[in-house]
């Protein structure tokens, strides 16, 4: 009999208050904004380029001479970044491989702008210390734990495909990074797919073994992407910010402790563990080439053919094309 999905209770609610709540903070920075600026909104994460970005002002400093202003939105996650940028509560954000994807069946509102290079150890399978599970063959029947339509989420398709294992082989129970990795701790999940700075914290805090990374089945990318309207007729702006990106991008390679000191009290997690996933994370922005296309596309096609996709989509229709 194939396995159950098991959903994250209220999650359709839990998305709809996020983006309530991005609007309404939205409204409220609106009203501090001269009347002769124009703003650049930008969802971002707890972790990664962009809150280091947010940081040290640096990109406020570099939209000024073109009277940009910047308005600042924190998201949990990729899902519910992409879903404020389909619906214009944001003009500007990143994520990891899945989300855009989903976003893309949901609706054409957004393009990619630019991509940083492959990431594969930044996120693995992982399962407890004395675990009987031994390869990702062995977790058949078994609960995995994952945030549904997130990066990880590929990699568990991926895993089991080169396992040979059907996908619903297993038993799925999509919950948040923190929710996750309390069951896992637990012991409710016997395995848990999740990303760096997370991945890192579970290492040290669980003694967890690695069953599988993203070496040689996904790549793990960060995408940055905006809205389509916005992307068309703001073209100095969103050339600007990326440029501030690469900026913020060349610091951090080189300053991997300072960043972790600088990101530990927002994240959550001691700033050791968090140089670890630093030492695991790709820098150097870029527009997206050629291989970036053909690795999403495949991201794509793999969820069209188990139905977690509810349409097949063409990647390349959402890549910025600026004067086309």
């Amino acid at each position: 009999m194939p396995a159950t999905t098991r959903p994250l209770p209220h999650a359709a609610l839990h998305r709809a208050w996020t983006l309530l709540t991005v609007l309404a903070l939205l409204l409220l920075t609106t009203l501090t904004v001269r009347a002769d600026e124009k703003v650049i909104r930008i969802g971002y994460q707890k972790y990664g380029t962009l809150v280091l970005l947010k940081g040290k002002g640096l990109l406020e400093k570099t939209l000024k001479p073109l009277g940009y202003a910047v308005q600042w939105a924190e998201f949990p996650s990729g899902p519910p970044l992409l879903e404020a940028l389909n619906a214009g509560a944001i003009d500007f954000g990143s994520a990891g491989e899945a989300p855009p994807i989903f976003a893309q069946a949901a609706s054409p509102n957004f393009v990619y702008v630019a991509a940083e290079p492959p990431a594969p150890r930044g996120e693995a399978i992982l399962v407890p210390a004395d675990s009987p599970v031994k390869s990702v063959a062995d977790l058949k029947g078994r609960t995995v734990a994952l945030n549904k339509g997130s990066n990880v989420h590929y990699l568990l398709v991926r895993a089991l495909e080169q396992a040979g294992l059907p996908y619903d082989a297993i038993k799925t129970a999509f919950l948040a990074p923190a929710d996750a990795g309390a069951a896992f701790a637990r012991g409710a999940v016997d395995a848990w797919v999740i990303w760096d700075p997370y991945l890192a914290s579970g290492e040290r805090s669980t003694g967890a073994r690695t069953l599988a990374t993203g070496e040689g089945l996904a790549p793990n990318r960060q995408f940055y992407l905006s809205g389509r309207r916005f992307a068309d007729t703001n073209r100095p702006v969103l050339d600007a910010t990326i440029a501030a990106i690469g900026e913020i991008d060349a610091w951090a390679k080189d300053n991997t402790d300072a960043v972790a000191a600088e990101l530990a009290p927002g994240v959550g997690i001691p700033a050791p563990i968090l140089a670890v996933a630093l030492k695991r994370q790709s820098y150097g922005v870029a527009p997206l080439d050629a291989a970036a296309i053909a690795d999403q596309q495949r991201v794509a096609d793999s969820f069209h053919a188990l139905k977690l996709l509810p349409k097949p989509i063409t990647v390349s229709d959402a890549v910025w094309k600026p004067g086309s």
